[in-house]
């Protein structure tokens, strides 16, 4: 014989089942949101820094008693910090070349390499007085040529080379991911 449930205790079932799918209901929402991935240092995961230092050791792990595996002769180079561990950062540098960085010797200094997939190859990049391809060309730089990023809007960074400012596609640098905006 089946069970016969006052309308009250019904009402009173249905609103707790309510209040307990709320938060998954709500959980869900925000597993589809983008997130952004953070380190144990609070900081973004990926994201680009610079060498502070003119001399720079890579090693292959985390700590003084790794073998150093590549050793980086110039300060402001850009590099994507993907792993965080204590105070060690592993770090990917334009070539692909991955390996692990004391974050003293990384600075939070935004630069980029203009178009390094290009380098070695007859082609110049141009910097623009605007971020509009048709505006005029303020200066050519080569592909590979490192520089200071002012800003990006998401579409142009406004870079300086040597002195020289300008705006260039921002598909044209490494150093900035695509869509970021960067402030200085």
């Amino acid at each position: 014989m089946p069970a016969i449930v006052p309308f009250r205790s019904l009402l009173s079932v249905l609103a707790i089942a309510a209040m307990l799918a709320a938060p998954a209901a709500s959980q869900a929402q925000a597993n589809t949101e983008p997130s952004v991935k953070t380190g144990p240092s609070g900081l973004p995961l990926p994201r680009f820094v610079s060498l502070k230092s003119s001399r720079v050791n890579m090693r292959i792990g985390p700590g003084l008693s790794y073998a150093v595996n590549w050793m980086y002769m110039k300060s402001g180079l850009p590099v994507e910090i993907i792993q965080e561990y204590d105070n060690w950062r592993r770090v990917r540098d334009a070539d692909g070349a991955e390996g692990w960085i004391n974050q003293a010797l990384l600075s939070g200094r935004r630069t980029g390499i203009a178009a390094p997939w290009f380098k070695g190859k007859q082609a110049a990049i141009d910097l623009y007085a605007k971020p509009e391809k048709d505006a005029r060309t303020v200066v050519r730089v080569e592909p590979g040529t490192v520089g200071s990023i002012k800003t990006c809007n998401g579409d142009w960074c406004e870079m300086e080379f040597a002195g020289r400012s300008g705006w260039i596609d921002q598909s044209l640098v490494w150093g900035a991911y695509p869509g970021e905006s960067v402030k200085d």
